[in-house]
């Protein structure tokens, strides 16, 4: 399921179980909500991740053009 898929099911689970006083249902709720956060978090640290991975590779370009050109002269 998606991210904001689990969020809104859980929101639904924990009201439900609040207004019927199951909390079985409302800690299920709960635990969708944090599935969803929890995946937000994992997309997030690997867009990160790929925007660093492209920083370094960028630098180490530049890097070794710098050391080819210090070969050349």
């Amino acid at each position: 399921m998606g991210k904001h898929f689990d969020d809104a099911v859980g929101k639904g689970k924990e009201a439900v179980g609040k207004a019927t006083g199951d909390r079985g249902t409302e800690a299920e709720g709960k635990v969708d909500q944090a599935k969803g956060q929890a995946k937000d978090a994992a997309d997030q640290a690997k867009e990160k991740a790929e925007e660093l991975k492209g920083k370094a590779g960028e630098a180490a370009e530049s890097a070794a053009e710098r050391v080819k050109g210090v070969f050349e002269r």
